[in-house]
């Protein structure tokens, strides 16, 4: 089986933004909420038998008492910040194994997910739906994948290297050496993105480099790269079955009228059908008595 991890977050954002330049600046109360459904729907109805979609149901993270200038919600505007919530209750209902994040973040969420889905020998691969190069650090050779939707590229560990010219495993040295404006912290001052991948690939992760080499900056380096590192031990799922898309839930014909899209109940029955048609009797759960 191939497991699919969508970064929610990042997809409510992009569908906001993308149908604020469409409709001129007029905001749909669940415009993006509808645009994530879509785009989930769209990997059920291209044969996505296995998913997730992790989201922030709140901004701040532990990483906010680790540094203060790390990201918050400030800034996010009103008509945004109101579909975080509803857009984890229609994925629900939509019948969408869904993880809101409180004490730690989407981000660590889609790590845990793809921890866990590596872990087990039923699963063949594993891709991570998001542009976030936080992400880079979870690729394992060509077995889990980061997959950048928008600009139409797959990841693994070949183009991760080629990208950032350091491997998966140091992408959060990298970040931490040149910084995250996303995030909100600001790297070491005269390393950039050539340097960085130099001091990397010759001494290995910071806390290999010998003191001389940052000097007064090591405390700061080693810090940033604790707010680079994603947590992978939230506990997401006990089986990877339980990523499994059944169909809609009968809850979910009441928001799709709550949000004026009453084609995504349509479509959502018929891929209900086409799964109960293609799919084969289960085998037993190792979990199962």
């Amino acid at each position: 089986m191939i497991v699919h991890l969508v970064d929610g977050t990042y997809e409510l954002f992009r569908h906001f933004y993308g149908l604020r330049r469409a409709t001129k600046g007029e905001d749909r109360p669940f415009g993006a909420v509808v645009g994530v459904l879509n785009g989930v729907l769209e990997l059920i109805e291209n044969d996505a038998t296995h998913l997730g979609v992790a989201t922030d149901h709140v901004i701040e993270s532990f990483r906010n008492l680790l540094w203060p200038g790390y990201k918050t919600g400030e800034g996010i505007e009103p008509a945004l910040r109101a579909q975080f919530h509803p857009l984890e209750q229609a994925l629900a209902a939509m019948g969408v194994a869904v993880w809101p994040m409180v004490e730690l973040e989407a981000d660590d969420a889609l790590a845990s997910a793809a921890r866990l889905a590596d872990a087990d020998e039923r699963v063949r691969k594993v891709l991570i739906w998001t542009p976030d190069k936080d992400l880079a650090q979870c690729v394992r050779d060509e077995r889990v994948l980061q997959v950048d939707r928008r600009g139409k590229q797959i990841r693994g560990a070949g183009e991760v290297r080629a990208k950032f010219g350091v491997e998966p495993a140091l992408i959060p040295d990298y970040l931490a050496l040149v910084g995250d404006a996303a995030d909100g912290y600001p790297g070491i001052a005269g390393i950039g993105a050539v340097g960085a991948a130099r001091l990397l690939n010759q001494y290995g992760p910071i806390d290999s480099f010998p003191a001389t080499v940052l000097g007064k900056q090591r405390e700061a380096a080693l810090l940033f790269k604790r707010l680079a590192t994603l947590r992978t031990d939230a506990d997401l799922f006990g089986d990877v079955e339980e990523l499994r898309w059944a169909g809609p839930t009968k809850s979910f014909a009441a928001w799709t009228e709550r949000v004026e899209a009453p084609k995504l109940l349509e479509r959502c029955l018929a891929a209900q059908a086409k799964v109960r048609s293609v799919r084969p009797a289960s085998p037993r759960s190792p979990r199962a008595g």
